[in-house]
Protein backbone atom coordinates (compact mmCIF):
# COMPACT_ATOMS: atom_id res chain seq x y z
CA UNK A 1 0.00 0.00 0.00
CA UNK A 2 2.84 2.37 0.85
CA UNK A 3 4.54 1.63 -2.49
CA UNK A 4 1.28 2.34 -4.32
CA UNK A 5 0.88 5.61 -2.40
CA UNK A 6 4.36 6.82 -3.35
CA UNK A 7 3.78 5.76 -6.95
CA UNK A 8 0.55 7.76 -7.17
CA UNK A 9 2.21 10.77 -5.57
CA UNK A 10 4.95 10.70 -8.20
CA UNK A 11 2.42 10.27 -11.01
CA UNK A 12 0.33 13.17 -9.74
CA UNK A 13 3.32 15.48 -9.66
CA UNK A 14 4.70 14.39 -13.05
CA UNK A 15 1.32 14.63 -14.78
CA UNK A 16 0.99 18.32 -13.98
CA UNK A 17 -1.89 17.81 -11.58
CA UNK A 18 0.05 18.28 -8.38
CA UNK A 19 -0.09 20.94 -5.75
CA UNK A 20 1.38 23.67 -7.97
CA UNK A 21 -1.55 23.79 -10.39
CA UNK A 22 -4.15 23.70 -7.63
CA UNK A 23 -2.43 26.40 -5.62
CA UNK A 24 -2.05 28.62 -8.68
CA UNK A 25 -5.75 28.32 -9.46
CA UNK A 26 -6.65 28.96 -5.81
CA UNK A 27 -4.48 32.08 -5.81
CA UNK A 28 -6.03 33.36 -9.04
CA UNK A 29 -9.57 32.96 -7.69
CA UNK A 30 -8.67 34.72 -4.46
CA UNK A 31 -6.94 37.61 -6.21
CA UNK A 32 -9.69 38.09 -8.80
CA UNK A 33 -12.54 38.38 -6.29
CA UNK A 34 -11.52 41.81 -4.90
CA UNK A 35 -11.28 43.10 -8.47
CA UNK A 36 -14.79 41.87 -9.26
CA UNK A 37 -16.65 42.99 -6.12
CA UNK A 38 -14.61 46.06 -5.22
CA UNK A 39 -12.20 46.92 -2.41
CA UNK A 40 -14.84 47.23 0.35
CA UNK A 41 -13.22 45.55 3.34
CA UNK A 42 -16.52 44.76 5.08
CA UNK A 43 -17.94 43.05 2.00
CA UNK A 44 -14.76 41.04 1.46
CA UNK A 45 -14.73 39.94 5.10
CA UNK A 46 -18.34 38.77 4.81
CA UNK A 47 -17.84 36.71 1.64
CA UNK A 48 -14.30 35.47 2.39
CA UNK A 49 -15.30 32.07 3.89
CA UNK A 50 -17.51 31.19 0.95
CA UNK A 51 -15.01 32.40 -1.65
CA UNK A 52 -12.14 30.46 -0.09
CA UNK A 53 -14.19 27.29 0.14
CA UNK A 54 -15.42 27.62 -3.42
CA UNK A 55 -11.89 28.22 -4.65
CA UNK A 56 -10.64 25.13 -2.82
CA UNK A 57 -13.47 23.05 -4.26
CA UNK A 58 -12.80 24.16 -7.85
CA UNK A 59 -9.06 23.64 -7.40
CA UNK A 60 -9.73 20.04 -6.35
CA UNK A 61 -11.57 19.46 -9.63
CA UNK A 62 -8.52 20.28 -11.75
CA UNK A 63 -6.72 16.98 -11.28
CA UNK A 64 -9.68 14.60 -10.98
CA UNK A 65 -9.83 13.75 -14.69
CA UNK A 66 -6.30 12.27 -14.51
CA UNK A 67 -6.82 10.45 -11.22
CA UNK A 68 -7.52 7.05 -12.82
CA UNK A 69 -7.03 7.90 -16.50
CA UNK A 70 -3.25 7.40 -16.40
CA UNK A 71 -3.61 3.88 -15.03
CA UNK A 72 -6.34 3.14 -17.56
CA UNK A 73 -4.23 4.31 -20.50
CA UNK A 74 -1.10 2.28 -19.67
CA UNK A 75 -2.96 -0.84 -18.49
CA UNK A 76 -1.93 -0.51 -14.85
CA UNK A 77 -5.55 -0.45 -13.73
CA UNK A 78 -6.05 -4.03 -14.96
CA UNK A 79 -3.02 -5.15 -12.98
CA UNK A 80 -4.20 -3.31 -9.87
CA UNK A 81 -7.61 -4.98 -10.17
CA UNK A 82 -5.98 -8.42 -10.04
CA UNK A 83 -3.41 -7.55 -7.36
CA UNK A 84 -3.61 -9.04 -3.83
CA UNK A 85 -4.63 -5.62 -2.52
CA UNK A 86 -8.44 -5.30 -2.76
CA UNK A 87 -9.66 -2.76 -5.29
CA UNK A 88 -11.33 -0.87 -2.45
CA UNK A 89 -7.90 -0.38 -0.88
CA UNK A 90 -6.45 0.76 -4.19
CA UNK A 91 -9.18 3.36 -4.61
CA UNK A 92 -8.66 4.58 -1.04
CA UNK A 93 -4.92 4.98 -1.62
CA UNK A 94 -5.57 6.97 -4.80
CA UNK A 95 -7.98 9.26 -2.94
CA UNK A 96 -5.36 9.74 -0.21
CA UNK A 97 -2.69 10.59 -2.81
CA UNK A 98 -5.04 13.12 -4.39
CA UNK A 99 -5.69 14.74 -1.01
CA UNK A 100 -1.98 14.93 -0.18
CA UNK A 101 -1.07 16.54 -3.51
CA UNK A 102 -4.13 18.77 -3.86
CA UNK A 103 -6.25 19.06 -0.72
CA UNK A 104 -3.52 19.43 1.89
CA UNK A 105 -1.66 22.26 0.08
CA UNK A 106 -4.97 24.11 -0.28
CA UNK A 107 -5.64 23.71 3.44
CA UNK A 108 -2.25 25.16 4.30
CA UNK A 109 -2.54 28.03 1.82
CA UNK A 110 -6.11 29.06 2.68
CA UNK A 111 -5.28 31.07 5.86
CA UNK A 112 -2.58 32.97 3.97
CA UNK A 113 -4.95 33.78 1.12
CA UNK A 114 -7.59 34.73 3.66
CA UNK A 115 -5.53 37.82 4.41
CA UNK A 116 -6.18 39.02 0.85
CA UNK A 117 -9.92 38.82 1.49
CA UNK A 118 -9.76 40.54 4.88
CA UNK A 119 -10.91 37.43 6.73
CA UNK A 120 -11.44 38.25 10.45
CA UNK A 121 -8.72 36.96 12.75
CA UNK A 122 -11.07 34.66 14.66
CA UNK A 123 -12.06 32.98 11.40
CA UNK A 124 -8.62 31.67 10.44
CA UNK A 125 -8.69 28.72 12.84
CA UNK A 126 -12.18 27.63 11.83
CA UNK A 127 -11.36 28.00 8.14
CA UNK A 128 -8.40 25.68 8.64
CA UNK A 129 -10.48 23.20 10.67
CA UNK A 130 -13.32 23.15 8.15
CA UNK A 131 -10.96 22.54 5.23
CA UNK A 132 -9.13 19.79 7.13
CA UNK A 133 -12.44 18.05 7.74
CA UNK A 134 -14.01 18.74 4.35
CA UNK A 135 -11.29 18.32 1.74
CA UNK A 136 -10.91 14.54 2.33
CA UNK A 137 -14.56 14.20 1.31
CA UNK A 138 -13.84 16.17 -1.86
CA UNK A 139 -11.05 13.76 -2.80
CA UNK A 140 -13.08 10.63 -2.05
CA UNK A 141 -16.14 11.90 -3.93
CA UNK A 142 -13.90 12.96 -6.80
CA UNK A 143 -12.39 9.47 -6.93
CA UNK A 144 -15.89 8.04 -7.24
CA UNK A 145 -16.60 10.41 -10.12
CA UNK A 146 -13.30 9.47 -11.77
CA UNK A 147 -14.26 5.79 -11.50
CA UNK A 148 -17.59 6.50 -13.21
CA UNK A 149 -15.97 8.26 -16.17
CA UNK A 150 -12.75 6.24 -16.55
CA UNK A 151 -12.19 5.17 -20.13
CA UNK A 152 -14.48 7.81 -21.61
CA UNK A 153 -13.00 10.17 -24.17
CA UNK A 154 -13.12 13.76 -22.98
CA UNK A 155 -14.72 12.66 -19.74
CA UNK A 156 -13.42 15.68 -17.82
CA UNK A 157 -16.54 17.78 -18.42
CA UNK A 158 -18.85 14.88 -17.59
CA UNK A 159 -16.83 14.23 -14.45
CA UNK A 160 -17.32 17.84 -13.31
CA UNK A 161 -21.06 17.66 -13.99
CA UNK A 162 -21.36 14.43 -11.99
CA UNK A 163 -19.23 15.51 -9.05
CA UNK A 164 -20.37 19.09 -8.53
CA UNK A 165 -23.84 18.21 -7.15
CA UNK A 166 -22.22 15.75 -4.75
CA UNK A 167 -19.88 18.49 -3.54
CA UNK A 168 -22.72 20.85 -2.59
CA UNK A 169 -23.37 19.57 0.99
CA UNK A 170 -19.66 19.69 1.80
CA UNK A 171 -19.42 23.22 0.40
CA UNK A 172 -22.47 24.41 2.35
CA UNK A 173 -21.41 23.11 5.75
CA UNK A 174 -17.71 23.84 5.25
CA UNK A 175 -18.38 27.46 4.35
CA UNK A 176 -20.90 27.73 7.20
CA UNK A 177 -18.31 26.57 9.73
CA UNK A 178 -15.84 29.17 8.47
CA UNK A 179 -18.50 31.90 8.36
CA UNK A 180 -19.78 31.24 11.88
CA UNK A 181 -16.24 31.04 13.21
CA UNK A 182 -15.39 34.38 11.60
CA UNK A 183 -18.48 35.98 13.15
CA UNK A 184 -17.89 34.46 16.59
CA UNK A 185 -20.99 32.24 16.47
CA UNK A 186 -21.42 28.61 17.54
CA UNK A 187 -19.99 26.20 14.97
CA UNK A 188 -20.86 22.85 16.55
CA UNK A 189 -23.83 21.91 14.33
CA UNK A 190 -22.28 22.55 10.87
CA UNK A 191 -18.95 21.16 12.11
CA UNK A 192 -20.53 17.85 13.14
CA UNK A 193 -22.46 17.66 9.87
CA UNK A 194 -19.29 18.32 7.89
CA UNK A 195 -17.42 15.65 9.84
CA UNK A 196 -20.31 13.24 9.27
CA UNK A 197 -20.23 13.82 5.51
CA UNK A 198 -16.49 13.17 5.39
CA UNK A 199 -16.76 10.06 7.57
CA UNK A 200 -19.63 8.64 5.52
CA UNK A 201 -17.83 9.37 2.25
CA UNK A 202 -14.61 7.70 3.41
CA UNK A 203 -16.51 4.68 4.76
CA UNK A 204 -18.86 4.05 1.82
CA UNK A 205 -17.60 5.54 -1.43
CA UNK A 206 -14.45 3.38 -1.83
CA UNK A 207 -16.73 0.35 -2.11
CA UNK A 208 -18.93 2.13 -4.66
CA UNK A 209 -15.86 3.26 -6.63
CA UNK A 210 -14.43 -0.25 -6.65
CA UNK A 211 -17.75 -1.69 -7.84
CA UNK A 212 -17.93 0.82 -10.68
CA UNK A 213 -14.33 0.08 -11.71
CA UNK A 214 -15.04 -3.66 -11.84
CA UNK A 215 -17.95 -2.99 -14.19
CA UNK A 216 -15.80 -0.72 -16.42
CA UNK A 217 -12.98 -3.24 -16.55
CA UNK A 218 -15.17 -6.08 -17.80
Amino acid sequence: MIALLFRDLKLALRAGGGFGLGLAFFLIVTVMVPFSVGPQSELLARIAPGVLWLGALLACLLSLDRLLALDWEDGSLDLLATAPLPLEGTVTIKALAHWITTGLPLVLAAPVLGVLLNLPVQGFLWLLVSLLLGTPALSVIGTFGAALTVGLKRGGLLLSLLVMPLYVPTLIFGAEVARRGAEGLAVQTPLLLLAGISAASIALLPFASAAVLRVNLR
